[in-house]
């Protein structure tokens, strides 16, 4: 009989809110939700009550502060994915469970440092020095007791050889993950993986079937799921030098047209598009200029060459606004390196079996305005959390990922409710909002108008309302920003959003 597979298995507690959240915890108070129900929690959300499993009115009825997000599965293999590659690059062989779970062989890497205990106390180190501490590690026979062990007390559990069974008596069969199973056999009086691993396999495969037959093998130490290394990534970066260096966009896009090729010739054998993209343009004296690009569905050749064409225009701005006397002498590019950096399977991306007909053709209409206006041409807006509307407005390039600094679902105290302006001016416009004796109007210490509007921007007032005093960041007396808001409507039926700050009035934006 051939000994039993010695696993090392690497668990990241936690792995789905590490995803979403990002950084090692702690984290506040959060649940990850899916169909209404808590999928994970934080460990400060599990000291007040919350566990996996509870409906989400549950869950925040033991902490009203409770931060609930869906679950994302798809966001968990993403984040792992950089996890996975550096345990290969010290672990050749490594192998996805899931998301927040990986398992290598431990033949190899024993070997290496002289000991199993020795290897699992260096991957710990390697990967606490990347930013994960919370890493632990099991090494037994066979990925199910490995698992089981790196969900031990200790950072590193080891379980000899031949032990397996003994290590798993005490444990409770809901650690089989059948909760239909587990809970027949705790009404039948077997509580524990030892339990169940004394009851005769043939009575066990007779009333659970198969499935029975297997998790009662699991129990009894007996794991022969062998340990299958993911394929490796295929090799999709691509890049050209020119000798001499070229310095304008338009040769250096043209240039390149054919690594653009290569790079979605490679990205077609491996069945894959991309969908983020690095460009790294190195220069005569060696400098790197990198830059990530998006795509809103995934990049084409013409895509590519147009990136490198806007990343050399952008740099060509900067080093022009720079002054002359720190102004650096750019020669031109030497190198230009095409990095795919997200790719998605290529599947995702075909057309229906009647097609997209209105999508594509609204995809290829705004691109090629934006190949023709510039990266900054076309612009989407998104909607962010603030005070004041110019700031609830993010206005992100085409093809990029909205940057939102702050949460709109937070409260925002002072903030104006719906239905909100249909015209934002940004910066806000000077305006005059002027009283019967044609005077400007003033508001005092106590948010006092000094007279009732009777003109705006020339035009008569019909009816108006406030004023309603905004202070942000009261704190900070340099940064701080205040002022008193008014609605008014004029006799174009026009209705205006003013603001007052110091001796001016401003329209912050105007209802259509």
């Amino acid at each position: 009989m051939s000994a039993p597979l010695r696993v090392v298995a690497l668990w990241f507690p936690d792995w789905p809110l590490r995803a979403a959240l990002g950084g090692a915890p702690p984290h506040p108070p959060t649940a990850l939700v899916h169909a209404n129900t808590v999928i994970a929690c934080t460990a400060s959300a599990r000291e007040h009550g919350v566990r996996a499993g509870q409906r989400r009115r549950v869950a925040q009825g033991h902490i009203s502060s409770l931060r609930v997000l869906p679950h994302d599965t798809a966001r968990d293999e993403r984040a792992f994915l950089p996890v996975l590659q550096l345990i290969e690059k010290h672990a050749p062989g490594a192998a996805l469970l899931r998301p927040g779970l990986a398992a290598v062989r431990a033949r190899g890497i024993s070997r290496y440092h002289g000991g199993e205990a020795e290897a699992g106390a260096a991957l710990i180190d390697i990967l606490g020095e990347a930013g994960f501490p919370e890493v632990r590690v099991g090494i037994a026979d066979g990925p199910f007791t490995a698992e089981l062990a790196a969900r031990g007390r200790t950072p590193c559990t080891v379980v000899p050889p031949g032990r397996a069974e003994d290590f798993l008596a005490p444990l409770p069969v809901q650690v089989l993950k059948d909760d239909q199973l587990a809970g027949l056999l705790v009404r039948l009086g077997v509580r524990t993986l030892g339990e169940f691993a004394a009851l005769d396999e043939t009575d066990v495969r007779d009333r659970f079937g198969e499935r029975g037959a297997r998790l009662h093998a699991l129990a009894g130490g007996s794991d022969s799921r062998a340990v299958v290394p993911r394929p490796p990534d295929p090799e999709l970066v691509r890049s050209v030098e020119f000798e001499p260096p070229l310095a304008g966009a338009d040769q250096v896009a043209f240039a390149v047209r054919q690594t653009a090729d290569a790079v979605m010739l490679a990205l077609g054998e491996a069945s894959v598009v991309c969908t983020e993209v690095r460009i790294d343009l190195v220069d005569d004296d060696g400098m790197v200029f990198s830059r990530p690009w998006l795509h809103p569905t995934c990049f084409d050749a013409a895509d590519l060459v147009d990136r490198v064409r806007w990343q050399l225009e952008a740099l060509g701005a900067e080093n022009a606004k720079e002054p002359v006397d720190e102004a650096r002498a750019f020669g031109g590019i030497a190198l230009v390196r095409i990095v795919p950096v997200a790719v998605d399977d290529a599947a995702h991306h075909q057309p229906g079996l009647f097609g997209s007909g209105t999508d594509e053709r609204l995809h290829h209409a705004i691109s090629r305005v934006q190949t023709m206006l510039g990266h900054e041409g076309v612009v989407t807006a998104a909607l962010s959390g603030g005070r004041w509307l110019a700031d609830r407005q993010v206005l992100t390039p085409w093809g990029e990922r909205a940057v939102v600094a702050h949460d709109p679902e937070r409260p925002w105290p002072g903030s104006l409710p719906d239905p909100l302006p249909a015209e934002v001016f940004r910066p806000p416009r000077p305006i005059g909002v002027l009283a019967p004796d044609g005077q400007t109007i003033h508001v005092d210490d106590r948010g006092a108008l000094s007279a009732a509007p009777t003109r705006i921007d020339g035009d008569e007032v019909r009816a108006w309302a406030g004023p309603w005093p905004i202070h942000e960041r009261r704190w900070d007396a340099a940064g701080g920003k205040k002022g008193h808001r008014l609605q008014i409507i004029d006799d174009h039926d026009r209705a205006w959003l003013v603001f007052c700050t110091g001796e001016r009035w401003w329209a912050e934006g105007r209802y259509r």
